[in-house]
């Protein structure tokens, strides 16, 4: 695996000067923040004091931290403050009038009732950008709802489509909702900084979660608008679109794609069925969705007989799009994403080595990296608020009420 440079050492990115104040939790606004930091952001993380960021205890745990958390905080510095509290509140609008940038995840409305909604932050400082990601929006007649990334998997229709038919639905296997969310949020972020450039003023991003998910959700609208229907879950293949399945082999499953005509024809001449290879009714998907049970079939049987390396030989050789349905013991091991650099090995703060992915998109001249490890609870708390002019008896005083740790 690669190893990465020694914290605070990596290289620049292109986003080196960028000011960004994380003032969310868990997944969707971390995950965003933390795409930023990877390409070269300043990122400060607002945490409550004590437990902090409740991502620190979620899944497997070293040491009494989540692994998680070192690739979900990585380069971000780490400043402990009790919102609740006035003084800490202030401490926030003082750091939002030097930030290009704020991401928060609250419910809506939490924010203006600390006195840190957009009005009163761009007030002070009409270049920030802030950047809102909720379940819902920040308008709309469910926005007070809580919403978390499954809720708004359902609504937005993915739930329905995944699993088999019949069955009840099932969750694809990550968080896939916040994580569109957070893509959506930096995608938004960098249009803004544009807009920006250009014109000097910043503005607000408001994102749904449901509403990234449903962003992707392909021609799910439109087909039930045209012709009313309503798609439902397939299993493994591909609906509309053959054939393209997962197809059972001696020692696991193959994943073939040979839904393309030129492919298909390939496909059909390496498992031996060049009837339907020369079947002119099967030269475009139209005839082949009409017949992919019998197409399914044919490709089953070979594969039955074949070990997922050998079916998997056989389709490189005829050119055929294919894989191995992959664990994480399969990724760990593959030669590709080593030679990609999706396998980074990092040396925690205990001089533990642990495997982290790697960082995307690759950018050829100002590429992102790793510059430090995931801080701990208020780990940079004293550091930040000397750089705000903070003297260190303010400092005592603060931590000594509780305001910050």
């Amino acid at each position: 695996m690669n190893n990465a440079p020694d914290p605070v050492s990596g290289p620049v990115g292109p986003l080196a000067g960028l000011k960004v104040l994380e003032l969310g939790q868990l997944i969707a606004g971390p995950f965003a923040a933390k795409t930023l930091a990877d390409f070269g952001a300043e990122v400060i993380k607002i945490e409550p004091p004590g437990a902090g960021d409740p991502l620190r205890k979620w899944r497997l745990l070293k040491e009494g931290t989540s692994v998680w958390w070192q690739v979900q905080s990585r380069n971000k510095r780490s400043v402990a403050l009790d919102l609740r509290q006035p003084e800490a509140q202030e401490i926030v609008r003082k750091l939002a009038r030097e930030a290009d940038v704020l991401i928060e995840n609250f419910r809506p409305g939490a924010m203006e009732d600390w006195g840190l909604g957009p009005d009163a932050l761009r007030a002070a400082n009409p270049r920030l950008i802030m950047l809102r990601i909720s379940g819902y929006g920040q308008t709309g007649p469910y926005r007070d709802r809580p919403g978390f990334g499954v809720v708004a998997e359902a609504m937005s229709g993915l739930r329905h489509l995944t699993g088999e038919p019949g069955r009840v639905p099932v969750r694809v296997g990550v968080s896939i909702g916040d994580t569109l969310a957070a893509l959506h949020g930096v995608i938004g972020v960098l249009m803004a900084l544009h807009h920006r450039n250009q014109h000097g003023a910043g503005q607000v991003i408001d994102v749904a979660l449901y509403e990234a998910v449903f962003n992707c959700m392909e021609s799910l609208l439109p087909e039930y608008s045209a012709f009313g229907a309503v798609r439902g879950p397939a299993g493994s293949a591909l609906p509309g679109i053959a054939p393209s399945n997962a197809y059972r082999c001696k020692d696991g499953y193959a994943l073939i794609a040979g839904n393309g005509d030129s492919i298909f024809k390939r496909l059909m001449t390496a498992i031996g069925r060049l009837d339907l290879a020369n079947d002119p009714a099967l030269a475009n998907n139209t005839g082949r969705v009409a017949r992919v049970a019998e197409i399914d079939q044919a490709i089953g049987q070979w594969a039955g007989n074949l070990t997922v390396a050998e079916a998997l030989a056989a389709l490189e050789c005829a050119a055929v799009p294919a894989g191995k349905i992959y664990t994480i013991a399969d990724i760990a091991g593959d030669p590709h994403y080593q030679a990609r650099s999706m396998l980074e090995q990092i040396r925690m703060t205990d001089g533990t080595a642990l495997a982290v992915p790697g960082f995307v998109p690759k950018l050829s001249a100002t590429p992102g990296g790793y510059r430090r490890n995931a801080p701990t609870v208020g780990q940079d708390t004293d550091a930040v608020l000397r750089e705000l002019g903070l003297s260190e008896a303010q400092i005592a005083g603060l931590r000594q009420r509780g305001v910050v740790a």
